[in-house]
């Protein structure tokens, strides 16, 4: 096992990465614990739940992040009389995280949060950095908090459960930190992608450790989101509104928008050829798409309702090297050209 710890001024987070689900219960004090995970994880895993926790299934994907479901948790933290030495412990993918991430950090002002990702996007960036929200209508988390969980506990034994295209997604998020950060890591991921998607356990720790440790970096610095952590952001801004229109994995629509932010990237000087084509050979590796059909003039409007849009002109991540990120503000007009490239169709 590997500890790394984030500490910023929300709060200090273990992060235990290679700690087995058994052992939960030694990071959760003496309150109640209350676990919130969703219908499939705890069809798989509840025989492994501590057996003394308390268990409130929330709804599968997206549509689960909503104030309606928080609700519902809220009502269920009553009947149980929480008080603020209570532990609530999300286990699940993101949008588990995310919403018990978000019940926790508003109940009583705060409860104390512990959360267990079980889906490589997780592991290695969803449950990662203090962020907790709820989506409103179809936009991506519009209401949420800065707020560290206590300790996140990454158990490899949740992958092996993964459908292969799940796993493969997740590792979008992976490539997306080496790309903004670890040179190292993305030679590593470039000569270990068949041992990391056959669940290699070895592997698997030294590449979530790594791009752990990118973010880790990046969210100390910036917790707020208010400079820096917004490198963070790479792939991200086409992804979400590639990932909205289209209804791809998040993994997926990830790695279209990471090869159409490198395009953006070459045709403003910023990245050689060469090093754009590393980038995507990468993606590629791991069975992600750097291409997909889409409907361009939907996934502009997507953009246009974007929070980093500023008039005609929106903030993107770009890379002027791999490890070597530059927030530009890009015209609608250059991300429209870098889409037509992408289009699969």
């Amino acid at each position: 096992m590997r500890e790394l710890v984030l500490a910023a001024k929300s709060g200090q987070c273990r992060i235990l990465v290679g700690e087995k689900l058994a052992n939960l219960p030694k990071y959760c004090g003496t309150g109640k614990i209350v676990i919130i995970t969703d219908k499939s994880v705890s069809r798989l895993h509840s025989k492994d739940f501590p057996k003394e926790a308390e268990v409130v299934e929330i709804g599968l994907g997206e549509g689960a992040k909503t104030l309606e479901a928080v609700e519902r948790i809220y009502r269920r933290f009553l009947s149980l009389e929480l008080d603020r030495s209570a532990m609530v412990v999300g286990i699940g993918g993101g949008v588990v995280c995310d919403v018990a991430g978000f019940a926790a950090s508003t109940y009583l002002r705060g409860l104390r949060l512990g959360l267990v990702p079980t889906t490589l996007l997780a592991q290695s960036d969803a449950a990662i950095g203090g962020k907790n929200g709820v989506n409103l209508d179809s936009y991506k988390n519009l209401i949420g908090t800065f707020r560290q969980p206590e300790f996140c506990l990454i158990d490899f034994a949740f992958l092996k459960t993964l459908p292969p295209q799940e796993l493969a997604s997740g590792f979008a998020e992976v490539i997306k930190h080496a790309a903004i950060g670890d040179q190292r890591l993305f030679a590593f991921l470039g000569k270990n992608s068949a041992a990391l998607l056959s669940g290699d356990e070895g592997a698997l720790e030294k590449a979530i450790s790594d791009s752990v440790a990118v973010k880790v970096k990046v969210v100390q610095g910036d917790e707020l989101e208010s400079g820096q952590r917004m490198i963070l952001n790479f792939g991200h801004t086409l992804g979400h509104a590639i990932e909205k229109t289209t209804r791809i994995r998040h993994g997926h629509a990830v790695a279209v928008g990471m090869a159409a932010a490198v395009q953006v990237s070459v045709s403003t000087g910023l990245l050689k050829r060469t090093e754009a084509g590393r980038m995507v050979s990468l993606i590629e590796k791991f069975g992600l798409p750097t291409k997909i059909n889409f409907n361009c003039a939907l996934v502009l409007d997507a953009i246009r309702k974007d929070k980093k849009r500023r008039g005609v002109e929106i903030n993107m991540v770009l890379l002027s090297g791999i490890g070597k990120p530059v927030i530009q503000r890009i015209s609608l007009d250059g991300i429209a050209g870098a889409l037509k490239a992408l289009d699969g169709a």
